[in-house]
């Protein structure tokens, strides 16, 4: 099958050469799975520090790196909570935790099992009374639990029955998430694949011990075939497959997503056919196992492609796609009706036998014209499209601000679970996070870069407010931890530091750091993140994604500006002009307030650049140099007044409005405070210093 004539060769090649341009190449995949599994294990890390006992598992496309821009993949999470202990021996019975024994018999579909409650100091002793709502006694006598138990419980998601998805947040990618838990033990029912050998000797015995050492899940859905739909779990070895699809080569990986493509494009365009990319990743997966592995060549991509689309239309014409690794699962039982199984048994049969042209009028990621010039079909030039250079940028700054949104979203999390702890719990919580770099694999030790140094500088400057309380000086213990933080990003610690040297009086200090921080300023093409609201990502600049197109992730320390945040217990290292934006809610404006997105209303929170601005007109007034003074105060207009990317302007104009008022200059301060207002009219101090200043005015009349 696999001798063919030499323009199929060609079109392997021209097909390799598209795919790579648009960013399927070894270096795009590689960062985009560094991306997601480095996301992963901080959103894991954070549940540790934070005392949650859950795991979550990126899975799917993004993981993977078997994606494009066009494909709009979104990000698969497996939330998997470590309530339960899941069975499928007596001898793995644990005492006094909540067993459930995995039940696989005639009234279970294949690959589904049930969860039968245990006695949690008697193994053998049976339960006989239902606990719950979402447990049910069965005809046999068994307390099974519901699939249903955990419906609704991710927030802000929208419920697609067993799963949960996740959409439209800034600077994330669309999410669905399920729920699952654990067992420990290899599926019973997946043993014979552990046995089986495929021509190409893949997968491998190491990744057949990595499956058994990693177990499987039980995820909280049921069979479309199943009498007991609400009962049944599904069995998933989401790991494995995961480790599985990590081990394609780059050629396997451009058929799957051409696979993907032809799917969205030809035979399911509507989304009106129940036939799934996991089903295209199946039959990649079984083309794979019964091939030889030298087959899997750039030049043979097209053949490759041929003959995954002749497996599938089998699948379908046979009703049958076996899971990869648990045979007896049919992935297609009860997908399609009879008029929905013939349509698209038509249009895999019409692809076919048109493989060539059809190829050639594919749209995403406008793969059909780029193969047209590839094969001098069409003059270079003849359709405008953007050049390889111009797309691996667009995914390297993509994957950088998806970093730094994520690590900024992982800090601010970790700063709401620990703001009303005391200061032995935070100094726990340290101690736990320096566990990850000793002991860690290297994305642990990766995520504790992007997150030790924030915690160390907010732990300083707590014990800074503190001393500063009682004696109007920084510890020497403080200023230990504020120099140790000063790496969270090119200007958050640094504002930090020089502001707590402002508090203590130290304005030589505060104005060497301010004079240092503004100068980085002019020398990185500096990026503002924020994640305290929902917002649409600043623009970027050409030579921002430049940069990010040539350094690795660690730049997110040198190019990014997180918004400078004190929590209350920081209040004594916070200029009072900013001290009022913590007291920024009447008991009206709790009422308008998300309890779960909105924590940070509590807390002083302002841009990087009009803080350090701020900070310069404050010192300066206090060394009395007055013109540095005014031209700090200029810059601090015209950056509110011009730079689209402030995330907090509202702040921003409210300390403008205090400058002001120092000035003299009442009724310009109350312009900036009405503008403050338009910008956020509830939660915002605005209101205080307008009643305060014109309370002011007429008592001087």
């Amino acid at each position: 099958m696999f001798q063919e004539p030499d323009y199929r060769e060609n079109l392997s090649l021209a097909l390799s050469e598209v795919l790579d341009d648009i960013g399927v190449n070894e270096r795009m995949v590689m960062r985009r799975r560094r991306h997601l599994m480095l996301r992963e294990t901080m959103g894991n890390i954070m549940f540790r520090l934070t005392d949650i006992n859950v795991t979550n598992y990126h899975l799917g496309s993004q993981s993977e790196g078997t994606t494009t821009r066009g494909l709009h993949s979104d990000i698969d999470i497996l939330v998997c909570l470590h309530r339960y202990n899941i069975i499928q021996d007596w001898s793995q019975w644990e005492h006094g935790k909540f067993n459930y024994l995995m039940i696989q018999d005639e009234n279970t579909t294949p690959g589904y099992c049930f969860l039968q409650l245990l006695h949690p100091y008697a193994p053998y002793l049976p339960v006989t009374v239902i606990p719950d709502e979402h447990h049910i006694n069965d005809r046999s006598g068994r307390i099974l639990l519901k699939n249903t138990r955990y419906n609704g419980l991710i927030p802000g998601a929208i419920d697609h029955g067993p799963s949960n998805a996740l959409q439209g947040q800034h600077g994330y990618y669309d999410m669905d998430s399920v729920i699952a838990f654990h067992c420990k033990s290899w599926p019973q029912s997946a043993s014979s694949w552990l046995d089986r050998q495929g021509i190409g000797r893949w997968p491998t015995q190491e990744m057949k011990r990595y499956a058994v050492r990693t177990g499987c899940f039980v995820v909280a859905t049921g069979s479309k075939v199943s009498e007991y739909p609400e009962l049944e779990w599904r069995i998933s070895t989401s790991l494995t497959e995961r480790c599985l699809m990590l081990n394609l080569n780059i050629t396997q990986i451009r058929c799957y997503v051409l696979l993907k493509m032809i799917l969205k494009s030809f035979l399911n365009p509507q989304g009106t056919i129940n036939i799934s990319s996991f089903m295209c990743k199946t039959v990649l997966l079984h083309c794979i196992e019964n091939t030889e592995s030298s087959i899997w060549k750039e030049n043979n991509l097209f053949i490759c492609l041929t003959y995954c689309l002749s497996e599938l239309h089998s699948c379908v014409q046979n009703d049958r796609c076996s899971h990869f690794i648990i045979r007896e699962n049919n992935l297609m039982a009860g997908q399609f009706t009879a008029e929905k199984k013939h349509e698209l048994s038509k249009n895999i049969s019409d692809f076919l036998q048109n493989d060539r042209q059809m190829l050639l009028i594919i749209d995403i990621d406008d793969l059909g014209y780029r193969l047209q010039v590839k094969l001098n079909m069409l003059p270079h030039g003849a359709y405008y499209h953007q050049s390889s250079h111009a797309i691996h940028e667009f995914y390297m700054t993509e994957e950088y601000l998806n970093t730094a949104f994520t690590v900024r979203g992982s800090q601010l999390r970790l700063l709401q679970h620990l703001h009303t702890k005391n200061i032995r719990t935070m100094k726990h919580c340290i101690g736990k996070l320096i566990t990850f770099n000793v002991n860690g694999n290297r994305l642990e030790q990766a995520a504790f870069k992007f997150l030790a140094p924030f915690l160390f500088t907010t732990y300083g400057s707590i014990l800074a407010s503190s001393s500063i309380g009682e004696n109007n000086q920084v510890s020497p213990q403080a200023l230990v931890w504020l120099l140790d933080g000063l790496n969270s990003d090119i200007w958050n610690s640094r504002l930090k530091l020089a502001s707590v040297f402002y508090s203590t009086g130290d304005m030589e200090k505060a104005e060497l750091i301010l004079t240092h921080t503004e100068q980085q300023y002019y020398s990185y093409p500096v990026f503002p993140i924020c994640r305290c609201e929902d917002m649409p990502p600043p623009a970027v600049t050409a030579e921002f994604k430049r940069v990010c197109g040539e350094q690795s992730e660690d730049c997110i320390k040198h190019i990014t500006a997180f918004c400078v945040t004190f929590i209350q217990k920081e209040i004594n290292c916070v200029p009072h002009e900013l001290q009022y934006e913590m007291f920024r809610s009447t008991q009206d404006d709790m009422i308008h307030r998300d309890e779960d997105e909105d924590y940070w209303m509590d807390w002083a929170v302002v841009d990087s650049l009009p803080f350090l601005y701020f900070l310069q007109y404050k010192i300066y007034s206090h060394l009395q140099r007055h013109e540095d003074k005014q031209q700090a105060l200029s810059k601090l207009i015209r950056t509110i007044e011009t730079d689209k990317n402030l995330r907090h302007r509202e702040t921003a104009l409210n300390i403008l409005g205090q400058c002001m008022e120092q000035e003299n200059r009442p009724q310009q301060a109350l312009n900036y405070y009405l503008l403050s207002l338009q910008q956020r009219q509830r939660n915002n101090v605005a209101i205080i210093h307008i009643c305060k200043l014109l309370s002011g005015l007429l008592a001087a009349q």
